[in-house]
């Protein structure tokens, strides 16, 4: 099926198994030829391996399917893009544009395309590792198992774009052995280093540490490149390094105090790291987290609304974006007294969801919706009321008019779902009405809130009975005369199903009768059993051919039971 082979691709997607993702969409794509989505996310997944020629020819069938859909222009941008057709790109994503003004992915696209096209060409004089850094450097980093991990970390993508921008700054971030390995994967030379775990605080309850931090081995490089020549900076921006790399101080401090449970501590080290660096929002996500854990919701919504702000403005990863709204939804959730208190942490979920889709946020907007929806029965629940459209139900089957009854009985069943008997006077509106499987719906209902309510069974046979389900009708009747055995209707319900059986046991059908009477039990689950047990088979090659040997299979009570059966359902004639 094409949906399961594209949700198999957008899982291998997910889990940056890019090649699994291609193989996966284009089964799809076999299977439904004329999905532009499928092309869409195929041209994705070849340029997330630098196969940008690939990419072009998915984007170009994305758009060519579906002309009006600004994705299908991102994906085209992107592949231009990638094979330095900066000019080809710019069109693109401004034709994307076109179609959607506020799209973010577009709008970003489009700033690298006109960078690209007012960007000199690069000299031979200038850093070695120039080439490193070019349009390709994203790609080859999300593509290697090595640095992927790399990209959901803000401040190692900060250092990245810096480098990206001016190559020379190389040696500012040599001591980060991310950033070494990352060299050695966009240079392809082994560079052995140790690779420092990112925290986040929301998540330290799903993590496991080692016991003991090991001290950083020292870089170690088995192919030796000319060093770049250091360059002289400015005091500004030498001081504005400085109160970054103070910054991932005060996180890491703050990080220590959250696992202790020191949450004021905490707090202050991340209001630190704020204030000397606001161009990284996971400082501000963990401290909502920290507020979290307090209990300090409105606080941790506020700082929730300041990084989703500060990290659209930023074009910060969309994973943190969609990590503060789950935050807030959280936090709302937390506050939630009322059903409609939950409409806004519905709201931040989903809105979560369209950045990153996260199976923990699925579930908790799944969990969410439920609490509104029981809330709001709890708020609507009035046994009072409920007795009021009851009767005005009662009024209304008493003059014939079934539908509107109906209408009224549903309404007290809102204001109390465990009153018995509307369930029952509900059933009887719908056999009225001829609507026999609601009916007996509710009779079963009814019967499950009260086993003991005689009314309950009546209604449940009358249904049957109409169905032509005769033994089951009879079965119904005599369970309700446990329960009350002078009860005339039920009485009454046993006759007429005994009449209806004997009449088909003696042959009294009409042809059309009998033919409507065995097809109907050809479908019913329990006498195709009996057909197909052998014994029965054999039972019932002897009624018509071995007298004697059917004689004896009658004192069998199961194979009389059986037999009763096809008898009552029109299968088996006695003559």
């Amino acid at each position: 099926m094409a949906d399961e082979a594209k949700a198999k691709g957008n899982a291998a997607f997910s889990a940056g198994k890019f090649a699994d993702a291609i193989t996966h969409f284009s089964d799809a794509i076999n299977l439904s030829p004329t999905n532009h989505v499928l092309y869409s996310n195929r041209s994705a997944a070849h340029a997330s391996l630098g196969q940008y020629s690939d990419a072009l020819i998915d984007a170009k069938k994305t758009v060519e399917i579906k002309p009006d859909w600004s994705k299908g222009y991102s994906r085209l941008g992107a592949a231009y893009l990638g094979l330095r057709n900066y000019k080809e790109a710019v069109e693109s994503y401004k034709k994307g544009l076109d179609f959607d003004p506020n799209n973010e992915a577009l709008k970003s696209g489009l700033i690298d395309a006109e960078a690209g096209l007012t960007r000199p060409e690069p000299k031979q004089s200038g850093s070695p590792f120039g080439d490193a850094f070019g349009p390709e450097m994203w790609t080859k980093l999300t593509s290697d198992p090595k640095t992927r991990g790399f990209m959901q970390q803000p401040d190692f993508v900060n250092m990245m774009k810096d480098l990206q921008r001016n190559p020379n700054n190389l040696n500012m971030y040599l001591q980060d052995p991310r950033v070494m390995q990352s060299l050695g994967v966009l240079l392809n030379i082994n560079i052995q280093t140790t690779t420092p775990e990112e925290m986040d605080v929301g998540d330290v309850a799903e993590r496991k540490r080692p016991a003991e931090e090991k001290k950083e081995e020292p870089v170690k490089v088995k192919e030796t490149k000319k060093e770049p020549e250091k360059e002289e900076v400015s005091e500004e921006e030498r001081e504005v390094r400085e109160r970054k790399a103070e910054a991932q101080k005060e996180k890491e401090a703050g990080n220590a105090a959250y696992k202790k449970k020191e949450f004021d501590t905490a707090i202050q080290h991340y209001s630190k790291a704020i204030e000397l660096d606001d161009s990284d929002i996971s400082f501000v996500t963990n401290r909502a987290a920290v507020y979290l854990e307090m209990g300090k919701y409105e606080e941790c919504i506020q700082d929730c609304d300041k990084a989703v702000e500060r990290g659209r403005e930023l074009r910060s990863d969309y994973k943190m974006v969609a990590r503060a709204l789950t935050r807030k939804g959280t936090a709302l959730v937390k506050m939630a007294k009322t059903s409609k208190d939950f409409e806004p942490a519905i709201e931040a979920f989903q809105k979560a969801l369209t950045e990153h889709r996260n199976p923990d946020t699925l579930k908790k907007l799944n969990d969410a919706e439920k609490a509104k929806k029981d809330l709001e029965q709890q708020e609507y629940f009035d046994p009072e009321l409920a007795d009021e459209e009851r009767e005005k139900g009662n009024e209304l089957f008493k003059q014939q008019k079934y539908p509107e009854a109906i209408k009224q009985y549903t309404e007290a069943l809102r204001r109390n779902p465990k009153d018995h008997k509307v369930y029952s006077n509900r059933a009887a509106c719908y056999t009225k009405l001829g609507a026999l499987p609601e009916g007996l719906k509710d009779a079963e209902k009814c019967i499950e809130l009260d086993p003991t309510f005689a009314k309950g069974y009546t209604r449940k046979g009358a249904a049957q009975f109409l169905m032509k389900d005769y033994d089951k009708a009879l079965e119904t009747y005599q369970e309700g005369l446990k329960h009350d055995a002078r009860n005339q209707e039920l009485l009454d319900g046993v006759r007429r199903c005994v009449d209806q059986i004997n009449r088909t046991g003696r042959g009294d059908l009409s042809p059309e009768e009998l033919k409507e009477r065995q097809a109907k039990a050809m479908q019913d689950p329990e006498i195709q059993n009996i057909l197909s047990d052998p014994v029965m088979r054999q039972v019932l090659v002897d009624l018509q051919e071995n007298p004697k040997a059917s004689q004896d299979h009658m004192k069998n009570p199961a194979v009389m039971s059986k037999i009763q059966k096809l008898i009552s359902s029109g299968i088996v004639q006695m003559k």
